[in-house]
């Protein structure tokens, strides 16, 4: 007989993906309530047309609520791409990266797990 739970089978990307996120969400919206889901909806949008490096040193200049949640993608992103979990660390890697495609690969990784975030904030907030 075949035992489904959870700890029996690996969990896809996606229900990581969407796993961390609700985590996330939870603790960002105890810390900041609202503002943090709207920030939240944003930020794909942020970083689409300012770029990733340029929107991870706004969020940390921003502090606060902000900061918290460039934190929350720079967890996910060491997680899954090995980044550096603190600011300097990980615009010092970026800085550094000679390959474009992986640079581009770690920016698509970030777009994923906040298509998760934005729509389980805004469903934990509900």
């Amino acid at each position: 007989m075949a035992d489904n739970t959870a700890t029996s089978r690996k969990l896809t990307l996606e229900q990581l993906r969407a796993q961390d996120a609700w985590k996330k969400a939870e603790q960002g919206i105890a810390q900041h309530g609202k503002d943090y889901v709207n920030d939240a909806k944003g930020l794909p949008a942020l970083i689409m047309n300012s770029g990733l490096m340029q929107v991870m040193a706004f969020l940390h200049e921003k502090g606060g609520r902000h900061e918290t949640l460039a934190q929350h993608l720079r967890d996910w992103l060491h997680t899954q791409c090995q980044t550096p979990r603190d600011f300097e660390g990980f615009m010092q890697h970026l800085f550094e990266m000679r390959d474009a495609r992986r640079f581009q690969m770690i920016t698509t990784e970030a777009f994923a797990w906040l298509k998760w975030l934005r729509q389980l904030a805004s469903a934990r907030l509900g």
